[in-house]
């Protein structure tokens, strides 16, 4: 299959931060969150990059987990305690790859194809679940002060 069949078939919409997602499970279980607002205990969603498609650089609340379907493997960027992590999501675990990885809450993270070309079509779970509430896309210049180390990998995963 294609990514555009792909895109189709599971009708996947374009995501703010880049990419492809659609909803596919929202916990009827809910908790409250440290605002006293109730969140669902658990979110998942379908997630597809393509070709030069980035996720860039964006924060949550909660911990994510993305797991590997299909496609060319994906690199995870994965910002925190002063350094750059660097996550390859697909299915050559011999060759480094992990078909599951974490990023903890309040990481600052995004992702792209490792070669970029083809697609990567994974699945990603927050808990507690996600809410657009608590999303933050990041912002070059702010986040290259808080980096200043790292000023090349934040212009390539941020918008201008």
């Amino acid at each position: 299959m294609s990514a555009p069949d792909i895109i189709r078939d599971l009708q996947l919409a374009p995501h703010p931060e880049g990419g492809y997602y659609r909803e596919t499970y929202r916990s009827a279980q809910a908790l409250t969150n440290s605002a006293g607002q109730p969140r669902s205990v658990s979110t998942a969603i379908y997630y597809l990059l393509e070709n030069a498609d980035k996720s860039h650089l964006h924060r949550i609340k909660s911990d994510e987990l993305w797991f590997f379907h299909q496609g060319q493997p994906l690199e995870i960027i994965v910002l925190r305690d002063n350094q750059a992590q660097r996550i390859v999501l697909g299915l050559d675990v011999a060759a480094g790859e992990v078909p599951q990885a974490v990023v903890p809450a309040g990481a600052w993270f995004g992702a792209r194809l490792r070669h970029g070309a083809g697609f990567a079509l994974v699945s990603c779970t927050v808990a507690p679940g996600f809410d657009f509430a608590d999303f933050e896309l990041a912002e070059r210049t702010a986040l290259t002060r808080e980096f200043p180390q790292l000023q090349e990998l934040i212009e390539q995963f941020t918008m201008a």
